[in-house]
């Protein structure tokens, strides 16, 4: 592990949650998953007893209701995620971004201890979900108050743990955005000014929720080329107008790759199987930007584990590549989803000093 002056004086690394790395140790990255999180909503917590047990007769109900069973969108199980953890290894994948946020009960240790037992560089999220997700203390705070946590889930580490976070979100967003969600997104903008980490965003179920998003990025002097906008397969359905907010130099992200059914759990959306969403990247590097796009799965529930009976964290390296080289792609479109722009994103300035001041803006 660098010291602090080291990292200073080093030209760029990626913050995992055993510390630096350089960005060329990475492998294959996912973009966009959660090993340890809890998506059940606060209101419905605590009741373990009660939870869904997934046999071969409830694997499919669950699967195709996951929001219906209480407990599938718990994953507090630290042996159960290194085990699905080391089968993403044994995929040929090297590196997880988990972005499990403030109101989804993340667990830092809980991630060092994964990496520590299979290899894998992961790297974890800072900042905030959506509002109803989060306590009223704060709800009430500022975006000066939001920013310097960030900063400091950064530079100095989250929770109890010295474990810093290499990356900010998913910030969480709804349709339309509250108020405290605004904070949240400018606070997220500060925080990028002050060291130079990516932005990844949870955005609302509605197709300006994006461009919603990027104004207020732009307006606070975030650098949009490294912002991520998640969720392309329920958020834009028109790959017309994934390609227009792709124009606008944010990063966009399919990654509901696994996801192939027709019920979408949170609403009536049409959503794309793999290779609808294969034909959309494709769409998007014939428009000359593929160096704009990120690819996941957004595994969120115990239903789409491998040992579950789910796809799991290699899906994409065992089943996805091989329907894209079917389907034209070559070795340097692979390399650009799954190395070269995750590496873009996730790598830190060696020299960016974290500072609290955040002058000219308004809370």
């Amino acid at each position: 592990m660098l010291d602090a002056t080291q990292e200073q004086s080093d030209p760029g690394h990626v913050m995992t949650v055993l510390g630096p790395v350089a960005p060329m140790a990475l492998g294959a990255v996912l973009m966009h998953e959660h090993l340890l999180c809890d998506l059940t909503p606060p209101a419905n917590r605590g009741r373990a007893a009660e939870d869904v047990e997934i046999t071969l007769e409830t694997a499919f109900d669950v699967a195709y209701r996951p929001g219906a069973h209480r407990g599938n969108h718990r994953l507090s199980d630290v042996g159960l995620a290194t085990r699905e953890a080391a089968l993403l290894c044994r995929a040929g994948g090297g590196a997880l971004v988990e972005v499990t946020t403030g109101g989804l009960s993340p667990d830092p240790a809980g991630l060092a201890a994964i990496a520590r037992a299979t290899g894998l560089h992961v790297v974890m999220g800072a900042g905030f979900y959506t509002e109803p997700y989060l306590d009223p203390d704060t709800l009430s705070q500022s975006v000066e108050q939001l920013a310097d946590t960030i900063i400091a889930q950064l530079t100095r580490g989250a929770g109890d743990a010295a474990i810093r976070c290499g990356i900010i979100g998913e910030i969480g967003c709804s349709w339309p955005l509250t108020p405290f969600e605004r904070r949240s997104l400018q606070a997220g903008a500060w925080a990028q000014r002050a060291t130079g980490a990516a932005i990844t965003v949870h955005p609302g179920r509605d197709v300006l929720a994006p461009h919603e998003i990027l104004d207020v990025f732009e307006a606070a002097g975030a650098d949009v080329g490294r912002v991520v906008i998640d969720h392309m397969d329920r958020t834009c359905l028109d790959v017309a107008e994934v390609i227009a907010l792709a124009r606008r130099g944010c990063v966009v992200e399919y990654d509901f790759f696994g996801i192939e059914t027709s019920n979408y759990w949170f609403g009536v959306v049409d959503l794309p199987n793999d290779w609808m969403r294969i034909r959309a990247i494709a769409r998007l590097f014939d428009a000359g930007l593929g160096e704009q796009v990120a690819v996941s799965h957004d595994i969120c529930t115990r239903s789409r584990l491998q040992g579950m009976g789910g796809h799991g964290y290699g899906h994409l390296l065992r089943n996805v590549i091989p329907l894209m080289r079917d389907r034209g792609f070559g070795q340097s479109e692979i390399d650009t989803l799954f190395r070269d722009t995750p590496r873009r994103l996730l790598t830190l300035p060696g020299d960016a000093e974290a500072s609290t001041t955040h002058e000219g803006e308004d809370a």
